[in-house]
C-alpha cells in the first residue's frame, strides 16, 4: 500500500538545491535497510542517484553499510562542521557527511535512512525533500526485531515504542512493508526517480 501526500519546505529561497533529498524513515524492524539495499542495486547504473554511507558510532552489521567511527572522532568532526545532519538513537550517534550538499547542488538525488527527528530541519535546509515512511504492523515489527536483536540496540520495548511528535515529520509517501521485498523496493525506486506508482498495475 502506498499513500502520497504533498508537502514543501517553508523557505525555498535559502534552501540547498536543485537536487532532491530522499529521507527514508520508519520504526525499527520495518525493513528499511533491506528495501534500500535492493533500491541501491537497481539504481547502480544511474550516476545521478547517490546512496551515501552513514557515519555511526557502532559496528556495521550484515544488514547495513556504514562508516564506523569512535564517539570522540564523531564529536570532533561535528565540531568542525563536517556533517550535513546528525542525530542520536539507541545510545549511538549517526550522521551524513556534508559532501551530500555538493551532490545536491550538482543536481543529484541523495537517498538516506535517517531519524524522523531531523526531518523538520532538513525540510528547511533543502529545496526538494521527499520523506518516505516505511512501516509494518506492530506484531511484524516485534517479530523482525526479535530475530535480529543486537545487544547494542537497547531494550526491544523502547525501540517499538519510539515516536516523534513533529508535524514537519509527516511523510510524503508511506510504504507498508508486508509484501515481498522486491515489490516494495520497486515502490521505493519509483519514488527515488520521481515516477508515479499505480498499485493496480504493479502487483
Amino acid at each position: 500500500m502506498t499513500e502520497i501526500l504533498t508537502t514543501a519546505a517553508p523557505d525555498q529561497a535559502a534552501a540547498i538545491g536543485p537536487g532532491r533529498l530522499i529521507l527514508v524513515v520508519g520504526p525499527s524492524g520495518a525493513g528499511k535497510d533491506t528495501l534500500l539495499g535492493l533500491a541501491k542495486a537497481t539504481c547502480a547504473d544511474d550516476s545521478k542517484i547517490v546512496f551515501p554511507l552513514r557515519v555511526i558510532t557502532r559496528e556495521a552489521s550484515a544488514s547495513e553499510e556504514n562508516q564506523q567511527v569512535s564517539a570522540e572522532t564523531f564529536r570532533e568532526a561535528l565540531a568542525r562542521g563536517e556533517y550535513a545532519m546528525h542525530w542520536e538513537a539507541h545510545g549511538h550517534c549517526y550522521a551524513l557527511s556534508r559532501v551530500i550538499d555538493d551532490d545536491i547542488r550538482a543536481g543529484r538525488t541523495i537517498v538516506a535512512n535517517v531519524s524522523r527527528t531531523v526531518i523538520g530541519e532538513m525540510r528547511r535546509a533543502y529545496a526538494d525533500v521527499v520523506v518516505v515512511f516505511i512501516t509494518a504492523p506492530p506484531n511484524v515489527l516485534a517479530e523482525r526485531l526479535a530475530m535480529r536483536q543486537r545487544s547494542s540496540d537497547g531494550r526491544l520495548e523502547a525501540r517499538l515504542g519510539r515516536t516523534v511528535e513533529d508535524a514537519a515529520a509527516a511523510p510524503d509517501v508511506t510504504i507498508v512493508n508486508t509484501g515481498s521485498a522486491e515489490y516494495h523496493a520497486r515502490q521505493l525506486v519509483r519514488v527515488i526517480k520521481g515516477e508515479k506508482w499505480d498499485d493496480r498495475r504493479e502487483s
